[in-house]
């Protein structure tokens, strides 16, 4: 047993094996969701590991610090304008389909003896938001994507549903406390905390570039420490103004990720790492909570394997169609969007709620929440490539080349960047020398990969189809010189001198 090993060593042990568990969820394709929660159940009380944990408070505030991080960082890392299009599609899931799917959830829940409709609407509103994480880590583990809006908008909706689902779930409880719902009250408040959350994110999105741009800072190890400081602070005082204090982190994300400032490069690449670490806390004390007996109690696992299938084959359907009833989405469209509805830690962590909240049944809901959780991952995940491949809608995942180097604009180097190039069969370019590549002047190829090789041009080296070129130079010139790279032609003599210009 474990318990009178140094603490330091457990942690270490523990961070160690989900490292090694996050590598071999790739190769096995399993999520790396389910091997954190096993590694956590594994070092539990009635696991090898014998770490006693049972404190539903210490993991509602972890889970609440991680989901931040997490937020942030998908907001960060979200493209505005692939997300632009699909803008209002993915508000209407994230709002009014969370709510319809709690909804549905509720009804069937409520006919049982054991839920009052107040417990069954709980339940629902927990088990209501999906994923993003868990969506496209299993589709890049399987090396499939998806086409057209497809990726953005499943993106978008994961991303913005979390509020709209901590809302309801607290909604709920305050419900379970008192005989009435005073709905006008409790739409004034939604709409409060939504708008003041989203302003609160736009606000220090724009106010965090600005000073990032101004107050110079001379050791650029610490703009780490600023990042952090963004993201609680930017939490705190959305909640400090009765905002909703993930939204405003997701939105201030979407907001940095579309402006251009100092280190940007670094600080994304940062908060990508603290992500991850933010995502192996929480699913590993997720995994500490739980009891693998209450787990596989009869009652449990039947009530969990209905819940399942009715939250993956009528709830979310049903919430998907509606929403999407006056989109321009196709039916294999609106069939994927209601299959890729997989949940992740974001319920497990609103199941903590009624726990602090001493709700009487909140262990089994606990129990079946986390249940449900594991037989969508499983069950969702592993079938997202098939149906994508079934429904027409895969498409080829590129994979981008990890290059010996980076580039982060730092003091001075005004309005440069990289930019990686694909060579496509028949482009015009493809035999020409570095040399006979008549580039604007400032822009320059740093390096080419070449299947798994990286090459350092020289004016001698010709261009081959399906080169990767990393070119850095002048932002506004670099989409010319892209241009010409990718135009098509019959021979390489067909590319002429002034194709750059």
């Amino acid at each position: 047993m474990l318990e009178y090993v140094d603490p330091f060593l457990v942690a270490g042990l523990l961070f160690f094996l989900s490292l090694v568990a996050g590598t071999l969820s790739e190769r096995i394709k399993v999520p790396g969701l389910i091997l954190f929660l096993a590694i956590g159940m594994l070092a539990g009380e009635n696991g090898p590991g014998g770490l006693q944990f049972d404190d539903a408070v210490t993991t509602n505030s972890i889970g609440t610090f991680a989901l931040a991080f997490i937020l942030f960082s998908g907001g960060f890392d979200t493209r505005w304008d692939d997300v632009r299009p699909i803008v209002r599609q993915g508000l209407v899931l994230s709002t009014l389909g969370v709510f319809l799917t709690a909804l549905f959830m509720a009804l069937p829940l409520a006919c049982l003896p054991r839920f009052s409709f107040k417990d069954a609407f709980l339940l629902g509103a927990i088990i209501s938001s999906t994923d993003a994480a868990a969506v496209f880590s299993i589709l890049r583990t399987q090396k499939v994507g998806v086409k057209g809006k497809l990726k953005p908008l499943l993106e978008f909706e994961s991303g913005s549903n979390d509020p709209m689902a901590v809302f309801l779930t607290i909604t709920a409880l305050k419900w379970l406390s008192s005989d009435s719902v005073p709905v006008a009250q409790l739409a004034a408040n939604f709409v409060v905390q939504m708008v003041a959350g989203g302003a609160v994110g736009w606000m220090m999105g724009r106010l965090s570039c600005a000073m990032i741009e101004r107050l110079r800072v001379e050791n650029e190890a610490l703009y780490p420490v600023w990042g952090i400081s963004i993201v609680l602070f930017t939490f705190g005082l959305a909640n400090s103004v009765n905002g909703n204090g993930y939204l405003a982190v997701y939105v201030c994300g979407i907001v940095m990720g579309g402006q251009d400032f100092l280190y940007k490069y670094s600080l994304q690449r940062f908060h990508e790492g603290f992500a991850w670490l933010m995502q192996i806390v929480m699913f590993l004390v997720l995994g500490l909570l739980v009891n693998p007996v209450e787990l596989i109690n009869r009652s449990v696992i039947g009530l969990g394997l209905l819940v399942s299938a009715f939250l993956m084959f009528a709830a979310r359907p049903a919430a998907v169609f509606l929403c999407s009833a006056l989109s321009d989405s196709s039916l294999r469209e609106k069939l994927f969007v209601s299959w890729t509805g997989l949940r992740g830690a974001v319920p497990i962590i609103l199941a903590t709620y009624p726990l602090t909240e001493g709700h009487p049944q909140a262990r089994f809901m606990f129990n079946l929440i986390f249940f449900v959780v594991l037989t969508s991952v499983i069950l969702q995940g592993k079938t997202l490539a098939t149906v994508a491949r079934w429904l027409g809608l895969d498409a080829t995942v590129r994979v981008a080349p990890s290059y010996p180097l980076s580039f982060d604009r730092t003091p001075g180097s005004g309005s440069d960047e990289t930019r990686e190039v694909d060579i496509l069969p028949g482009a015009a370019v493809i035999g020409s020398t570095v040399s006979e590549l008549k580039f604007p002047e400032g822009v320059t190829i740093l390096l080419i990969n070449r299947g798994s090789r990286f090459l350092i041009p020289k004016g001698g080296t010709q261009l081959e189809a399906g080169d990767t070129l990393l070119i850095f130079g002048e932002r506004a010139r670099l989409s010319s010189v892209e241009q010409a790279l990718t135009e098509r032609g019959d021979a390489p003599q067909d590319l002429h001198s002034d194709s750059f210009e």
